[in-house]
């Protein structure tokens, strides 16, 4: 009917169309984006075609993000301590060893954090990979700073943080699910 609002649908209720024609009101559509909005090609979930169904996503689509913030935690815990391990562990030791010891360390940061962003960049852009790898961070060294090496949290932790989840609003904003 004229003038009454019509539905917010969601993508998985979104009728599937094989032609741009084919799908009278919904042309140009390409994934959750609204046909008025200007296309954006650079986050590729955006641009796989999505299959018509009657239920809500199912638990696999959230593998692929939970998989990604683990092997990020993971990375991060080595990279942590091969940037900072050696200031408690190795301080008497010569510097040649420190570094010897930090780029072994760091292998093993890059042998998980190499395969999360070949993984996260399928469903998030860099942008909010890399967002998203400095909030990872941020917790990760607030717990090696207390728990490994014994030192006090300060306010100055809490803004970092604070202006972290403003940078992460901000890269995410856009694919919040409408109410």
């Amino acid at each position: 009917m004229p003038g009454l609002p019509t539905p917010r649908l969601r993508s998985w209720q979104l009728p599937s169309c094989r032609s741009e024609g084919e799908c009278g009101i919904l042309r140009g559509f390409r994934g959750r984006q609204r046909a008025t909005e200007r296309p954006t090609s650079f986050v590729r979930w955006r641009d796989t075609p999505r299959v018509r169904s009657d239920r809500p996503p199912d638990e696999d689509s959230l593998v692929k993000p939970t998989l990604l913030i683990v092997l990020l935690a993971c990375s991060n815990v080595f990279m942590v301590y091969a940037w900072y391990g050696h200031l408690k562990d190795l301080r008497s030791k010569p510097i040649f060893w420190a570094i010897v010891l930090s780029w072994g360390v760091a292998f093993f940061e890059y042998c998980l954090q190499v395969p999360a962003n070949r993984l996260g960049h399928d469903v998030f852009s860099l942008g909010q990979l890399k967002v998203m790898q400095e909030v990872i961070t941020m917790c990760v060294f607030a717990a090696f700073c207390v728990l490994y090496m014994k030192e006090r949290l300060t306010l100055d932790f809490l803004w970092a943080g604070l202006c972290l989840a403003a940078a992460a609003y901000f890269m995410f904003r856009e694919h919040a699910v409408p109410l």
